[in-house]
Parts: C-alpha cells; structure tokens; sequence
C-alpha cells in the first residue's frame, strides 16, 4: 500500500469522523436514530463529500446511498463495501458508520487504481434495533425481506409505525411493502462489511484486525410483560403472594442454567435482558408489584440452539406462570437466522491480510449486522472486524484510526485480487 496515499485518507477518514459526531451529539455520545432528519443529515454530509471526491452518489427506493466510480455507475455486476450510518441512543461514533467510511476510503483510492471487478459503497439505513424494535430496516427493504411487522412497528418515542416515518422523508413505501428486491441482487457479486469488533477479543490479543466467519442469530422479544398481583410488602404472606418481579427473577435464572448448560456441552449462546422496569406511576419500595415488562435477547450461532430455547422459554414461562400465579405475555417475536460468511470471499480476505501488513486471523461475530442479511437473501458475504477499545453500543467505543485503516488496506487488497 502506498504509504502517502494512506497517511492522506487516514486523515479523511479522521475528518469525516469528528464531522458527523459533532452532527450527532446526544449527551456523552451520539444518536443517529433511523429514518430521522439527523441520519438523513448524515447521508447528505456522505453524499456532499462523495461528490467532491469524484464519485458517483444514488438514492435507492430505501433511502439507502449508493457511491461508486462513475465509470462503474452503470455496471452490470458489481461488488459492494458497506454498512450502516444509524446508531442506537447515546452509542458510539464507529458502529456502523466505519464500515461507509471505509468503503468510501477504497472507492477514493481506487480512482487511480483498476478493481478486477466494479465497487459500489452502500450507506444503509436503519440497522440498529433500538428504535422501532425491528433490525436489518435498509438491507431488508434493500433484499425484499421487509415484512408487514417491521413497517408497521411503533417508534420507541413517538408510538408512531416506521412506514409513518419513511413517508415522512419522502420514501415510497409500496415497492417495499412487496417484497420485492429494490436491484437484481444478481447483480451483486458480493457484499462486504468493515465493522469495529462489539467484544474483546482483538483488544486482548492485541490484533488490528481480524476476518469474520459466521455471524449469531437473535430471537428477540421487545418487552415480556408478567403480571401478577399487586399489595402491601410487609402485609401480604409468600404462600398468599402473586409477585411478579420474583417470577421474572426465577424465569431469568433459570434462562442462565440453560445457557451454562449449553456452553458447557460445546453450544454456542449469549442471553441479556437489558430493558427491566416495574410501572413507574405505581411502584414503590412498600409495594408489591403488580406487573413488571422485560426484553429479551437471545443469540446463537446454530438454528437447533435457537428453536431449543425458544422452546424452553415458554415452557418455563407456563410452569413459573402455574407455580407463582402469574401470567407472562411476550408480545411479538422479533428473529434473525444465523448466517455463515461465504467461504470463498473470507479465504480471499485471510489471503489479503499478509499484504496489508497482518497475519491472518479470523474469528466468529456476536452481534448481528447488515452483511447477515444479505447472507440470508442468497448473496455472498463477508466480514472484517476492527480492534475497539470498551465495546459497543456506548459512547466510549475507541477504535484507533490506524487499525481502522489496516482493515480498510484488508478490503482493498482483497478487491484489487477480485476475480470477476
């Protein structure tokens, strides 16, 4: 890699950084909620600068962008670098939005080099889960898999169905709503996604940058609610007691002897209830509560594991339900299939590595992204993570902008060896 040429977009790629959180701020952090003035105000600044760097810049039915070589606007088939732009309440800086700038990064580079295939970046809307429920919102409308429940789940806020507020920036919502791909994803020879790693591992072995193999699944529910009944805490004997707070207590230990369980016999499983709260009118330290509303998630990186506590969770529900005389209701379930990464283009990017400087390492995602998606509608995908201090998902996410460009060199590398 020509070092100048790096030194030059690692200082780009710093700019565009500080630029959009001082677009975004949300007190310690950012906020970039999808389908939103600010994420729209986002994709301007990306569209703006796109421009100005000599790229070609496209809005698709989904308000996703699209940015290529304008040589390649037109192109048959072609590869993609992308991710998201969105970010959840108060995140990071990096989630998501690393991955576009990346993409514009191999785009401004090879201006003057020759890709063996056309490279198009694509901007996504809407991946995190954290405002209307649903995940995946761009590259599902993008794949035709956007379904009934995701355009008419209630924004967190205002209560209001996510189709109110894609109409609300202009976006026609019916070809959506078909089902149907907003391009011939033949078109597309593969998806590819820069992504800061939300774990840490790279930051204990002291790796740059890593190749992902496979991404987890989800089954989630936004808020269980259990209701039993209310009364006086000093009053009301245990024998006499329908406590909901104790049954959530009992439902979410017996959650986690499964999940020791399961990875104690080789299985793969991660368990969070990371909403929990009793009605806040009503609750009192003297009180007993009457209801209590929880989240769920639960991933893996097998379909058996899923559908095994999908399984599990209701039926310890029905038997905490019986034994405690209270009553459990899920709501809708929100899932996403596990994906594995497309053997061929991670063994190209493990190939990459020596020549952007690494040794090749690769590793399995926690967290569900965009390249999932794509990876369920039939095209190959692929992953690089990035060394990132303190996770994510909060506002001290700390990716370094030199192991940034290590992995934006992996993409590059890996594309100018493309075979079309």
């Amino acid at each position: 890699m020509n070092m100048a040429s790096n030194d030059h977009l690692a200082l780009l790629a710093q700019r565009i950084f500080d630029d959009l959180r001082a677009m975004s701020p949300d007190g310690a952090g950012v906020s970039r909620p999808a389908y939103s003035q600010v994420e729209t105000q986002v994709l301007t600044y990306l569209a703006e600068l796109a421009r100005a760097q000599g790229l070609a810049v496209e809005t698709d039915a989904a308000g996703n962008l699209w940015f290529s070589r304008p040589a390649d606007r037109e192109a048959a088939r072609f590869m993609v670098v992308g991710s998201h732009v969105d970010s959840v309440p108060e995140g990071g800086n990096f989630d998501g939005l690393a991955g576009v700038v990346a993409g514009l990064l191999v785009l401004i580079r090879g201006r003057d080099r020759d890709f063996r295939l056309p490279v198009k970046c694509l901007a996504l809307r809407g991946e995190e889960s954290a405002w209307f429920g649903s995940c995946y919102l761009g590259s599902k409308a993008l794949t035709g898999q956007m379904s009934a429940a995701d355009l008419t789940a209630p924004h967190k806020a205002d209560g209001r169905p996510l189709a109110e507020h894609m109409a609300a920036l202009a976006i026609d919502t019916a070809p959506i709503a078909a089902g149907q791909p907003l391009i011939p994803l033949d078109r597309i020879a593969g998806y590819l996604e820069l992504h800061i790693e939300q774990g840490p591992l790279l930051v204990e072995r002291d790796i740059p940058a890593a190749v992902v193999t496979g991404i987890r699944g989800n089954i989630r529910y936004r808020s269980v609610t259990c209701t039993g009944a209310g009364g006086h805490s000093g009053a009301v004997p245990r024998a006499y007691r329908h406590d909901p707070v104790l049954a959530m207590a009992d439902l979410l230990t017996r959650l986690d002897d499964s999940w020791l369980h399961i990875l104690q016999t080789g299985g793969d499983l991660v368990v969070t209830s990371g909403v929990v709260g009793t009605d806040v009118a009503r609750h009192a330290i003297t009180r007993i509560a009457d209801s209590i509303s929880f989240s769920l998630d639960i991933r893996s990186q097998s379909n058996e594991v899923l559908d095994h506590m999908r399984d599990y969770l209701h039926e310890e529900m029905a038997d905490i339900a019986r034994v405690r005389g209270v009553h459990f209701e899920t709501g809708p379930e929100i899932a996403a299939a596990p994906a594995l990464m497309d053997d061929a283009m991670a063994a190209g990017l493990m190939a990459a590595m020596p020549r952007a400087g690494v040794a090749p390492f690769s590793m399995a995602s926690g967290a569900g992204h965009d390249a999932a998606v794509f990876a369920q509608a039939g095209v190959p995908a692929a992953m690089v993570f990035v060394r990132n201090r303190n996770g994510s998902h909060n506002p001290r996410e700390a990716m370094e902008i030199s192991d940034f460009m290590v992995g934006t060199n992996i993409i590059s590398a890996y594309l100018e060896a493309t075979d079309p």
